[in-house]
């Protein structure tokens, strides 16, 4: 059933209205003194830092950094979570070879493989990106993997009986069909990227949105941190639109439902 057009404007509204009382009722409560300024600080206060940092071309910096950070290591990690996840999907051997290495890899913490990241990959940009990468693909290979497996059987077996080759399972059968999930563990892969980044910046790094966070904290400075962190969830919600646009122009039949 398609949406109704004032349905779509009310959702717009609350779209907007909801993210606006959280920021009024924040500032309200810290101007009566209910909350410690000093810890949570305030959005008046972090909107005087935030222009400052704007001006001066550091926080453009620093974000731009992350930005290539998160974009490598999600390619890094998506390109061959789908890959892997769609011969896991198609083939019940290698499924059964390599499920139970993810299922047993996949709760360990990144964080706490970092210090061995930082020993085979260095203190440079690879072991950030691979930090990334990793987290992303466990995301995207299982949720491939479960697109694939729920694949009508039919369509599996018409394209047996007109003898598609292996090439024709992953391009006409598999990878279509699996497309709804695939953009699911995309999409769960990003968030995780955005998360990563923070613990990738963490060690030896000298820029990026999660290294400002760092450093703010080292310095108590609240405000700055803050910045750093909304500016972390204006990335996510900008890489959400480009991954909803894209889905958009790939599965236009998705948004009729």
């Amino acid at each position: 059933m398609a949406k109704l057009p004032h349905s779509n404007l009310i959702i717009r509204i609350l779209s907007v209205l909801s993210p606006l009382t959280i920021i009024l009722l924040w500032e309200f409560l810290a101007r009566i003194k209910a909350i410690d300024t000093r810890l949570f600080s305030s959005p008046s206060q972090i909107l005087q830092t935030f222009f400052p940092l704007l001006l001066s071309g550091d926080l453009l910096y620093n974000t731009l950094i992350s930005i290539q950070r998160v974009l490598w290591g999600f390619l890094a990690g998506a390109i061959p979570g789908i890959v892997l996840g769609m011969s896991m999907g198609l083939s019940p051997i290698l499924r059964s070879a390599i499920e139970p290495m993810i299922a047993a890899t996949y709760p360990i913490p990144k964080l706490a493989i970092m210090p061995l990241i930082l020993l085979i990959f260095g203190l440079g940009e690879a072991s950030k990106i691979f930090t990334i990468a990793i987290g992303v693909f466990y995301l995207v290979v299982i949720n491939t993997m479960a697109g694939v497996l729920n694949i009508d059987k039919i369509y599996i077996d018409v394209a047996k009986n007109f003898g598609a080759s292996r090439k024709d399972f992953y391009l006409t059968v598999a990878f279509p069909g699996a497309l709804p999930m695939i953009f699911a563990g995309l999409k769960l892969g990003m968030g995780m990227a955005l998360i990563l980044i923070v613990a990738a910046e963490l060690s030896a790094a000298k820029a990026g949105v999660g290294w400002m966070i760092w450093r703010a904290y080292d310095m108590f400075d609240i405000e700055q941190m803050f910045v750093a962190l909304i500016m972390l969830s204006v990335l996510g919600y900008l890489f959400s639109l480009l991954l909803d646009f894209i889905e958009r122009l790939v599965l236009p039949w998705k948004q009729q439902c």
